[in-house]
């Protein structure tokens, strides 16, 4: 996800709305130092932001995880977005209505001398902003996309959405590296994650996932595929799957907000099931766009 780094392009940090270029944070800031701090990002479709609810929810595990207070309720955070959404629209010249975005919220510790312990009764700093949405593209969703696999290096308490990326960026990049779409992650010989997406495995017309603890990151879509698999009759489990199971499996899938639900076809330039995308896979997907078109809390 690139964000342009435009003037017009609209932001809100700590109560003031400005762009992008012209916000500026504290070089004490911990978000800075440490990358003490929690992220979220919201698809919005239609100028409605998608499972807005389950987003804040996560917002708060992740805060909580990091003992920092939420400085926002849901009902100051919707209303701050839907500004944000507005605001991105018009620097287009369209209305809400007729955008497609990404809003992007970060909560810090706040500003403090560098300490690595928690200092007391600091302000968090609040970032938000909008930008556009970048979908993967007809050709990718037609043939599918490759991807390589790594051990999984990053840190055991990948259940938070902190941050403090730097793993995941050195994971991402060994894909970009090659041309491939995502890293696919394994630990001590079992499927974790992407480096910035779930996985899913598809094995006779099951979806599979790993389990929900604090080696993956939760994703919005995990509860998103799980209705979508009740709505179309596909067994849907959460359990520790083999490396072994990830190669021989069906199909296999990445979701993430941008990705919604993709297939991927090749796996360190081996053939995943047929080397196309599969049934399951267009089941979710035609299910995926039916969701973002129904009404969302």
């Amino acid at each position: 996800m690139t964000f342009d780094l435009l003037p017009e392009l609209p932001c809100y940090l700590n109560g003031e709305f400005s762009t992008l270029r012209d916000a500026k944070v504290s070089v004490m800031d911990r978000g800075f130092i440490f990358g003490d701090g929690v992220y979220e990002v919201v698809p919005v479709y239609a100028g409605r932001p998608f499972r807005f609810a389950q987003h804040m929810a996560r917002l708060d595990r992740s805060l909580a995880e990091l003992r920092i207070a939420n400085p926002m309720s849901h009902g100051e955070w919707r209303a701050l977005a839907d500004q944000l959404i507005a605001a991105y629209a018009e620097s287009l010249g369209q209305s809400a209505g007729q955008t497609d975005q990404l809003v992007y919220i970060q909560v810090t510790r706040g500003v403090a001398m560098r300490d690595h312990i928690m200092p007391p009764g600091i302000t968090p700093t609040v970032f938000v902003t909008s930008n556009r949405i970048s979908p993967p593209s007809p050709a990718d969703r037609a043939g599918g996309v490759k991807c390589v696999s790594a051990e999984d290096f990053r840190w055991k308490k990948a259940h938070i959405k902190s941050v403090s990326l730097a793993g995941s960026v050195l994971a991402r990049q060994m894909s970009a590296d090659v041309g491939a779409a995502e890293t696919v992650m394994f630990r001590d010989g079992f499927l974790s994650e992407g480096a910035a997406a779930n996985v899913w495995v598809v094995k006779g017309g099951r979806v599979i996932g790993a389990p929900k603890d604090n080696l993956v990151l939760e994703g919005i879509r995990y509860g998103l595929l799980e209705e979508l698999c009740t709505e179309a009759g596909i067994p849907f489990e959460l359990r520790r799957v083999a490396q072994e199971e990830v190669f021989s499996a069906d199909e296999l899938l990445l979701s993430n907000a941008t990705k919604e639900v993709l297939p991927v076809t090749r796996l360190d330039e081996r053939p995943i099931g047929s080397g196309k995308p599969g049934p399951i896979y267009e089941k979710l997907y035609a299910g995926y766009q039916r969701a973002k078109n129904a009404p969302s809390p």
